[in-house]
């Protein structure tokens, strides 16, 4: 049993490798970028960022879906500390308070309850599709964060390193 165990994490298709490069991915972000208050109000795409410069009539920014580079910071850390730790902690408390400190209400109890029976009255034969469906998406959405962790700390070497952050 112990080698299937270890031939899964080699695998690199594996959900457990994808999910190991997103968290070593994030983990170097976070590392890396020692004063993240400094990614406040860049841009997150560099063509944004340029555009930005080369308008000069002083119009407002225009504050659609863009997020700046410390928002998506952010955004990173907090989908790496969801796998790290599981959705419990936000549902429940959604503060800092550590898993132990929470205790669990009757009523979560019961809707807890509900759910899992719920999901034994569920027609079971559609199963294996509705798993290769999510672990599909789970497969794209992971490597597409992974991708994203990497660019936010490559940017930020390469702004830190020419000093375009400061102002």
């Amino acid at each position: 049993m112990m080698q299937i165990a270890s031939d899964a994490s080699s695998n690199k298709h594996s959900l457990i490798n994808v999910m190991h490069r997103f968290i070593a991915a994030a983990n170097n972000m976070d590392e890396t970028i020692m004063v993240p208050s400094l990614l406040r109000d860049v841009p997150l795409e560099e063509r944004a960022a340029s555009e930005a410069e080369a308008n000069n009539n002083h119009a407002p920014p225009c504050h659609s879906k863009q997020r700046d580079m410390y928002e998506h910071y952010l955004l990173l850390k907090s989908i790496k500390n969801d796998m790290e730790w599981g959705l419990l902690k936000r549902e429940v408390g959604g503060g800092g308070a550590g898993l132990l400190d929470i205790p669990l209400t009757v009523q979560h109890q019961r809707r807890e309850e509900q759910q899992h029976q719920d999901l034994l009255h569920e027609d079971n034969t559609d199963l294996e599709n509705q798993f290769h469906y999510h672990l599909r998406g789970l497969f794209g959405v992971l490597s597409k964060l992974t991708l994203q962790a990497d660019h936010l700390t490559n940017r930020y070497k390469r702004e830190i390193g020419g000093g375009n952050f400061m102002r």
